[in-house]
């Protein structure tokens, strides 16, 4: 048993430093003999100890964070979770989640392996989550992370972080930030599948293809009438379901191909991200 004394100011300067909690950090002070680096030490090791013991747990809540690059050609998204919706709503955790962010855009990992390897204030981003854990007794981690380049990437965080957007669209020009905004909430509300008709998984068409003969089969339909109707239902899937060939929400009368070619000619979608928090 430590006889150093613990004084209270120690305890609040070690509580500033770490931000874990005022009982927490006279253990530590105590266990490590008034050694602050040693007590900073202690309190990571009961973060690791929390994540282990919490590995079990739900982290469905938390925040999604989008943003561009200074010269709008690269964007990133990153989910990071915790338990509880009161955590996520906390500026500290929404802080520290951007700050995930602000590395993910001036270093470019390639993966999320990579990210949670880089350094975030002089410590891997993998052990700042530990430490966070072990602050907010939440399991903490970072469960997706995508990333788009283009001429011109536009970001957008829809429902107070729940669900971000990155679209990269083919050059930069007048009235195009405008228009990826615009695309970027088709993105979020009407979620699609891909970019055009050719950029759908052969399986997804598939399935659509045996769904839609099954539901024509059902209706007593003609066998030799099949294929053909079937083939109606894809397209209607494609217009559904694909960027470009739907209908833009914000005027029914263009599709999104049409929207963009008219802000400026030729104009189109690259590629894009979309990550809901939780899904």
């Amino acid at each position: 048993m430590s006889t150093v004394q613990i004084s209270a100011s120690d305890v609040n300067k070690l509580r500033q430093q770490t931000g874990a909690g005022m009982m927490d950090c006279k253990k530590a002070l105590t266990e490590a003999n008034g050694d602050f680096e040693a007590a900073i030490d202690y309190l990571r090791k009961k973060g690791a100890k929390v994540a282990a013991s919490r590995q079990d747990r739900e982290s469905n809540e938390g925040v999604v964070i989008a943003k561009t690059s200074a010269d709008g050609k690269r964007g990133i998204i990153v989910e990071i979770n915790c338990e509880t919706d009161f955590v996520a709503k906390n500026a500290d955790f929404v802080s520290f989640a951007n700050s995930i962010a602000d590395i993910a855009i001036s270093e470019s990992p390639a993966t999320l392996e990579e990210l949670t390897a880089l350094d975030l204030n002089g410590t891997r981003i993998s052990d700042q989550i530990l430490d966070q854990t072990g602050k907010i007794g939440e399991k903490i981690g970072v469960s997706k992370y995508e990333s788009v380049t283009g001429e011109k990437v536009i970001a957008y965080i829809h429902a107070n972080y729940r669900l971000g957007v990155l679209v990269a669209l083919s050059a930069d020009a007048e009235g195009v930030e405008e228009a990826g905004k615009d695309v970027s909430m088709q993105i979020a509300a009407m979620n699609p599948v891909a970019i055009d008709k050719g950029d759908v998984d052969a399986r997804t068409i598939e399935r659509e293809l045996e769904i839609a003969k099954d539901q024509i089969r059902a209706e007593g339909k003609p066998e030799e009438m099949v294929e053909k109707i079937a083939a109606g239902k894809l397209n209607k899937f494609y217009k559904d379901n694909t960027l470009l060939n739907q209908e833009f929400v914000k005027d029914s009368s263009k599709n999104i191909a049409q929207f963009l070619d008219s802000v400026s000619k030729g104009l189109t979608v690259t590629a894009f991200k979309r990550v809901q928090l939780g899904a």
